[in-house]
């Protein structure tokens, strides 16, 4: 098997009592998920994602933006999860206290089989009124259209506000227990992987610096370089696709003594 750690890495993670699996958006481009800069394709090429994914666009044209959002979720309904989604949801039941935290918004990190994921930044799979209540996602999303223009958002069934994506827009904090349970975790764990993740959405960008001030070791996984280069102690080249799943295979055989 080759290998892809450092001498004894496989050996700290196997034994930490804390993992941190923090991801970005680029395990889910393996999918074929749109990073959020490249999202707007066909009919929404001539929008500014940037100006759709603001509360002040949804009170403008609530339609537009919704329609926006639908179209995103049922393009996430598409995908499929990768063999990093998959080797991350098998460390976390391989190494007990192991906790995924992603910016993302897909529900890809679930169907691989992670348990309890943090999403940071909202759902596309959790929609609330603008009160802040729950509301069940439509179903059907396979068979929302390519070219799928504004369509108007619904209400909700417990106050009649108008439904909104349960994502945090730019302008908007992160929801709070969300935040904290991802703050609680870093500071808290034995070690931390940053996998897929430019190191400059702030606050999510924190984590990883937070962890490396509490003493974990910090691995990133990522085929470029980022800003969170200098603060990690193992830098692996690749995607999470490639990677993940020998990462995987390394503490594996560690846990079963073969190392």
């Amino acid at each position: 098997m080759q290998r892809v750690l450092p001498d004894g890495v496989a050996e700290r993670i196997a034994t930490a009592g804390r993992v941190v699996v923090f991801t970005g958006a680029g395990i889910s481009a393996e999918s074929g998920v749109p990073t959020f800069r490249d999202a707007l394709t066909g009919l929404w090429s001539r929008f500014d994602a940037y100006e759709l994914a603001t509360p002040e666009a949804f009170e403008a044209d609530p339609a537009l933006v919704w329609g926006w959002y639908e179209w995103r979720r049922a393009a996430v309904r598409k995908a499929e999860p990768n063999a990093g989604h998959v080797a991350a949801a098998a460390l976390q039941a391989l190494v007990p206290g192991t906790v995924v935290v992603t910016q993302n918004v897909d529900d890809l990190h679930e169907r691989a089989g992670s348990k309890d994921p943090v999403h940071l930044h909202g759902s596309l799979f959790a929609p609330r009124c603008v009160a802040g209540h729950p509301f069940d996602a439509p179903s059907g999303d396979d068979d929302v259209p390519d070219d799928l223009g504004p369509v108007p958002p619904p209400r909700c069934t417990a106050c009649g506000a108008l439904v909104r994506p349960g994502v945090v827009w730019f302008g908007e904090a992160l929801p709070r227990a969300a935040f904290t349970a991802a703050v609680e975790a870093a500071s808290s764990c034995d070690v931390l992987l940053s996998i897929g993740t430019s190191g400059v959405v702030y606050p999510a960008a924190e984590l990883p610096v937070v962890a490396t001030r509490s003493g974990a070791t910090v691995i990133q996984v990522n085929p470029d370089e980022t800003p969170l280069d200098d603060i990690c102690d193992v830098n692996l080249r690749g995607t999470a696709a490639r990677l993940l799943p020998a990462l995987y295979a390394e503490v594996k055989e560690v846990t079963a003594g073969g190392r």
